[in-house]
């Protein structure tokens, strides 16, 4: 079985990678820890296709310790007791070298199985994840590695590999490979900074490519019509799911409606309305919140509309949504509100009520004040009286600000309008 064009072509030096400037750059931290020759326990973490594995393989190459490979997709104990039980053996002498691949599918025992060994040195680990290893990884691995995020390849630089992956199949199928202005550039903008999909994307473009004279003619439509939806980074059980909706959200609090645009975008061509329309509900009620409160009820008609309606034409009332939203004054006074209501349950616990906020109609013999005293807000002028409300221990306590908008102010110089006028 033929290897792929993507392990083929995988560079064997740190020069020869594409993308990642800003680790394995000239004087950049991690190059400078390759060349050293001390290599520590690394976890490298960042999307598919973006070079943690083939960085991980040239610095194995780099050193004298016996290599071991495990994918923890497939790994189990037995095959981490075998790694283990290299230690102190002569293929082992000069120390193992286990190179981890997807160690976020490894339990938390099987990820704790290493922990000895690479605390004391006994083994080098060198470990890759697609997801976030503060939350995929076991604390006490990270606490004893150093984390690099690795990036997506920035398209000026993976047209780099594609140009070379061409010339490389040139010389696999012996024939000349004539490309159609623009093949390049749209295959590197559109895979979505993953070298592996771009490379697949040159092989398959490749294979189909139109017989002309003695080579073969690649189309930007043939292009075009293989790279197809692979610039969508995305997968709603990864980081890019969290980091589109974190997006989205920050593009509206900070009144952006076309980037809001463009990351709603992004989830529509994802498929994944739903999440999509979740978020927004969030946005309407914490960021737009009291300045604007109609923004919650037309947000909600919009979403149900949305959800009604289905793709394609649910962009229709979610664009209005965004734009919306986005362009509306902005308060989270009422979210900070709560926050601080809820920080002070914790703190306290259950507080006892007032006496006359009580539902109940008569006193015990141990009551030191007879009688409920609950004043009635409706029975005064302006529908206002000034009584206790919290319990005794926080009775002086302010979670909600007005805000600086002018709902709110509105609703401020009506506050301090009845309350001047009961005072009289």
């Amino acid at each position: 079985m033929e290897k792929p064009l993507a392990d083929l072509i995988r560079p064997n030096s740190l020069d020869d990678v594409v993308g990642q400037r800003h680790l394995l750059g000239a004087g950049m931290p991690l190059r400078r820890i390759i060349e050293s020759g001390h290599i520590p326990n690394l976890i490298f973490y960042g999307p598919s296709g973006v070079g943690k594995t083939t960085v991980a393989r040239i610095i194995a190459e780099k050193t004298s310790m016996s290599l071991h490979k495990l994918n923890g997709t497939s790994a189990s104990t037995a095959d981490i007791r075998d790694v283990v039980a290299q230690i102190g053996t002569f293929s082992g002498m000069n120390g193992i070298l286990l190179y981890l691949d997807e160690i976020q599918y490894l339990n938390k025992k099987q990820q704790q199985s290493l922990l000895e060994y690479i605390e004391n040195g006994q083994i080098t680990l060198i470990a890759s994840t697609t997801e976030n290893p503060y939350f995929a990884v076991y604390n006490a691995l990270i606490s004893r590695s150093t984390v690099f995020e690795f990036k997506p390849v920035p398209p000026e630089e993976l047209e780099r590999a594609v140009k070379r992956a061409f010339i490389h199949m040139e010389e696999q199928l012996g024939s000349t490979l004539s490309l159609e202005d623009g093949v390049c550039r749209y295959i590197a903008r559109g895979s979505g900074g993953d070298v592996r999909k771009a490379l697949n994307t040159v092989e398959l473009s490749s294979l189909s490519a139109q017989p002309q004279n003695n080579g073969r003619f690649v189309t930007l439509e043939t292009a075009m019509l293989l790279t197809q939806r692979s610039n969508m980074r995305y997968d709603r059980d990864n980081d890019q799911h969290y980091d589109l909706l974190s997006a989205l959200q920050k593009s509206i609090r900070g009144s952006d409606e076309n980037a809001a645009l463009h990351y709603a975008a992004r989830l529509i061509k994802a498929d994944d309305l739903l999440s999509l329309c979740r978020r927004l509900l969030v946005i309407a009620s914490e960021d737009i919140g009291l300045a604007y409160p109609q923004a919650v009820v037309i947000t909600k008609a919009c979403v149900d509309s949305a959800l009604q309606l289905g793709l394609p034409e649910a962009r229709i009332p979610i664009a209005e949504a965004i734009v919306l939203l986005a362009t509306a004054p902005k308060s989270n006074s009422a979210y900070l509100a709560m926050d601080a209501a809820i920080a002070d349950v914790e703190k306290y616990g259950a507080l006892d009520f007032p006496r006359h906020l009580q539902n109940k109609h008569f006193d015990g013999a141990d009551a030191k004040i007879k009688g409920q005293h609950y004043l009635y807000p409706h029975d005064y002028p302006n529908h206002y009286v000034n009584q206790q409300y919290l319990p005794d221990d926080i009775a002086d306590k302010v979670y909600y600000e007005f805000g600086d908008n002018k709902q709110e102010q509105a609703a401020a110089a009506y506050r301090m309008n009845i309350i001047a006028k009961n005072k009289k």
